[in-house]
């Protein structure tokens, strides 16, 4: 079977988590206990994780641009867990990106093992990035640059377009669910999935799931919020308030959709709460659920999540990845829904995860899409509602 040829923008922990996953579930040596622990689907229509090969990577910071992939994903500022070492990618150097808005001036009072430290090297143009994922033979790019970079993400979805490469889009600034790039990317012929990459059981689908059970059991939400604190670049970079406009709305939208009529927004906190560096790579979610029972009697959740961030992303990623494979493979074009919903928090339509993971089950055995299903009068979406704006 073929290798699914992946370039990646963006050369921390998450980069770092998935490519450690792809080798470690490649690895025969490792116990058939540990083996297949983590993963939704050991295999998607025969391709199993180690079916993904990283041809490309690119990045801006200065101790990762020049540097052969293996060692650039263990190079500060990234500090995620490391529980797989046993590759080597001599072939794969990392590329200079463009810069743009993808670093805060936030970040610059910070020691250089906490931040980005940009490489002095000429800012990549389009043309070059084009050049770079023709070269490597690559079929889909990783987007991983630091969130509220509006610029960069448009930028390197600019380049998947005119080189005829899938996207999928692990940050929050919206290109898969604006309708506008959706449109782009279903004219050029390209799968694309996206927006802001929903971990495999993190903040935000414990906070969905837990909604959706109040509801779906007559219980009244009033109010809720969601904190979270890490240490990692991305808890850093949120720092710069400034920047956060488009992670608010992802995460806040993600979980109002589980509500037939969402909570005023007044009565609904969730976003990134602040940088603790002992936490590395490690984030704490907490979370408050203040509802009413039967009799309107009190009824309220305190939620303490502990979760390494990284590969919880990858365990969505790796999925998603082979999905888009699969979708080029059937000649789809444009946001895959059903893909979307499942991995990621903004999706183009919001559905519950119970419905969203039958889409993805039906998308990988049937071939079904969520177009096809709801000309059959299936899958109507959940409402989707932004939040105010502050």
């Amino acid at each position: 079977m073929d290798k699914i040829r992946v370039a990646i923008v963006g050369v921390g922990n998450c980069a770092s988590s998935l490519i450690q996953g792809i080798h470690f579930y490649g690895d025969t040596s490792i116990e058939a206990a540990v083996q297949g622990v983590g993963l939704l689907h050991p295999e998607i229509n025969g391709y199993r994780p180690q079916d993904i090969e990283i041809v490309a990577a690119i990045d801006i910071d200065a101790r990762k641009v020049g540097k052969p992939l293996h060692e650039a994903i263990f190079a500060p500022p990234n500090n995620t867990k490391i529980f797989y070492d046993k590759f080597r990618y001599d072939h794969v150097k990392v590329a200079m990106g463009n810069v743009l808005d993808g670093v805060s001036e936030y970040m610059m009072s910070y020691p250089e093992h906490q931040r980005f430290v940009v490489a002095d090297k000429p800012n990549a143009t389009i043309s070059d990035i084009v050049k770079l994922l023709r070269d490597s033979g690559a079929e889909i790019l990783m987007n991983y640059v630091p969130v509220g970079s509006q610029k960069a993400a448009e930028f390197y979805a600019e380049c998947c377009l005119e080189a005829g490469v899938s996207l999928i889009n692990c940050m929050p600034v919206f290109i898969v669910s604006d309708p506008q790039w959706g449109k782009r990317f279903t004219q050029a012929g390209i799968p694309c999935v996206g927006d802001d990459v929903k971990a495999q059981v993190g903040a935000t689908i414990v906070h969905r799931v837990l909604t959706r059970l109040m509801h779906d059991r007559g219980a009244t939400i009033d109010a809720t919020y969601q904190l979270n604190t890490g240490g990692n670049t991305d808890f850093l970079n949120m720092l710069d308030r400034n920047r956060l406009g488009s992670k608010r709305i992802s995460k806040t939208e993600a979980v109002q959709s589980q509500l037939d009529v969402p909570l005023p927004p007044e009565k609904v906190h969730i976003g990134p709460s602040d940088y603790v560096p002992w936490q590395k790579d490690n984030k704490i979610c907490f979370c408050r659920i203040e509802a009413r029972g039967f009799g309107a009697i009190p009824l309220n959740i305190e939620l303490r999540l502990s979760v390494e961030d990284s590969p919880n992303s990858a365990g969505e990623t790796i999925d998603a990845i082979r999905c888009c494979k699969i979708a080029r493979e059937r000649g789809l074009a444009g946001p895959l829904i059903e893909v979307s919903a499942y991995t990621m928090k903004h999706p183009p339509k919001q559905f519950t995860d119970a419905e969203a993971y039958q889409m993805l089950e039906d998308f990988i055995n049937n071939g079904t899409t969520v177009q096809q299903a709801q000309q059959e009068g299936q899958y109507e979406p959940a409402q989707t509602v932004k939040p105010a704006e502050k």
